[in-house]
């Protein structure tokens, strides 16, 4: 097979920053806006959008037409399901199985790169999705007659879309002609963005697997640890948010409302942006660290969601647990997780770290800020994930080039991590002896 010259993450990488351009473009047209929108307002923008992050430095529910919403919501469509589709193709190219490819007679096409076959995964991922979008919009469609003023199908849709790819954006912040410009938060708006947003965060190779589940009858490992690892870091953000803010945002709310608002943020904190919490920039410290904890981690690989991934956490988990317990391998579901993967795992990690303390502190020398808010609003920007402490509008345009580079990084970065860390490199011919070092 002859090899391309272009890594397909390269390219991916080219092919989202022209269609950022080309977003750029269709925000800046006067029919997008009620008010011409600057330069750096439309890129910030296009990046957010592409990426399914949701950061915003103007309100899009009053500033943009219903023609520049449109736009938008094309945009998070197209990064949505572009990327799991991207994705999917990459973790199949550097070596990882995912059997239910193989069960859609996908796996020798992903081998060969077939521009057929391709088509065939876009496809069916293109009807699963616009499937649940289509049902999470009527849901919310039907739900909102006659409590939200105002409200049309398209409000609906958009904030289905936007909820399923974990994008963040709404249209309600400040518009008053819709809702009185304040976000629904009654119970049946929640559980219907919650299923849209864990949905979309579970990843394709995880959709695929629960969709042939009545059929085969069994779950590959991947959908196993994924869904292990989403119930886990739902049950610690819900317990950590409901304990920091009883006496914060939640003091004067009965405790069915505290519960529920306090399940809704865990779910949405992970990647989806939207905020439950009112205000959201007050909440307390200890809340403020599990939401950065929660965004830091993300959602599953291939998926609409950002972070290092749940698969990155749960490796590394299961490493530190084998170490623990004094096994040089660590191991799951009668499986043994290859060393390979530790590695790369750590690679993954160390490499985030790096781009979050990087990113925060250029914005701490950029800008009149505390540590806490530069912290957030970059790991939030890094975990493509849209929440903010009422920072986003007062960046600086290199504030504003600092959270899109990491908006990018977030969205690409782990698995071009990964890629090139798996590329055939030269044959090793000379080996040095090993010596220790003091680690702890």
């Amino acid at each position: 097979m002859n090899r391309l010259r272009l890594s397909p993450a390269l390219l991916f990488l080219f092919v989202l920053a022209g269609l950022v351009l080309v977003g750029m473009a269709l925000l800046m047209l006067p029919a997008s806006s009620t008010r011409p929108l600057a330069w750096n307002e439309a890129l910030f923008t296009a990046v957010s959008a592409l990426t399914c992050t949701g950061l915003s430095v103007f309100p899009v529910g009053t500033d943009l037409t219903r023609f520049g919403q449109s736009m938008l919501l094309l945009l998070i469509q197209v990064g949505g399901i572009a990327y799991m589709t991207f994705a999917v193709v990459l973790l199949q190219l550097i070596g990882r199985q995912i059997s239910v490819a193989d069960r859609l007679d996908l796996k020798d096409a992903f081998g060969s790169l077939k521009v057929a076959s391709v088509f065939v995964l876009f496809r069916f991922l293109l009807l699963l999705v616009l499937g649940i979008e289509l049902v999470g919009a009527l849901l919310l469609w039907f739900h909102w007659q006659g409590s939200v003023p105002g409200v049309t199908f398209f409000d609906a849709l958009f904030h289905a879309v936007s909820a399923f790819c974990n994008a963040g954006f709404d249209l309600f912040g400040g518009n008053p002609g819709l809702g009185g410009g304040v976000f629904p938060t009654d119970g049946g708006t929640l559980l219907v963005k919650a299923c849209l947003i864990l949905l979309g965060g579970l990843g394709a190779p995880v959709l695929f697997d629960l969709t042939l589940f009545p059929k085969q009858r069994r779950l590959t490992l991947h959908t196993r640890i994924t869904l292990v690892a989403f119930a886990f870091l739902f049950l610690f953000g819900f317990a950590a948010i409901f304990l920091s803010e009883r006496p914060g945002t939640l003091a004067s709310l009965p405790l069915g409302r505290q519960i529920e608002l306090s399940m809704f943020q865990s779910v949405s904190s992970r990647s989806a942006g939207f905020a439950g919490l009112s205000p959201f920039e007050a909440m307390q410290p200890g809340s403020q660290l599990a939401i950065i904890a929660l965004m830091f981690i993300g959602c599953g690989p291939a998926s609409t969601g950002g972070g290092i991934t749940t698969g990155t956490f749960a490796t590394l988990a299961l490493a530190v647990l084998a170490y623990a317990r004094g096994s040089s391998t660590p191991r799951v579901g009668g499986r043994a997780i290859p060393g390979e993967m530790v590695r790369k795992a750590s690679a993954v990690l160390t490499i985030s770290l790096l781009v979050v303390v990087v990113a925060t502190w250029v914005l701490l020398v950029t800008h009149d800020t505390s540590l806490d808010r530069a912290l957030f609003e970059v790991v939030s920007a890094f975990a493509t994930c849209g929440l903010t402490l009422a920072f986003t509008s007062e960046l600086t345009l290199v504030g504003q080039i600092v959270i899109m580079l990491v908006m990018f990084w977030g969205r690409l970065g782990a698995l071009t991590v990964i890629f090139a860390l798996t590329r055939p490199g030269r044959v090793e011919r000379v080996f040095y002896p090993e010596e220790k070092i003091l680690i702890g």
